[in-house]
């Protein structure tokens, strides 16, 4: 990244370009888990109120 952030030292600067796409990537990562997880319960419960409908008809 070249993204420079004045009154930081040089080391700091260094360190931010090297985790930050990292901890980005982390941070999407987790998003869409917890996005595939949600919709795994959301289709499980379906798949049972409509089974259990159709079971009782």
């Amino acid at each position: 990244m070249n993204v420079q952030i004045p009154r930081l030292s040089a080391s700091s600067q260094t360190l931010i370009d090297k985790y930050l796409p990292v901890l980005i990537a982390l941070g999407v990562a987790w998003l869409c888990a917890r996005g595939l997880k949600k919709l795994f319960w959301t289709a499980f419960g379906l798949y049972w109120a409509f089974h259990w409908t159709h079971w009782m008809h």
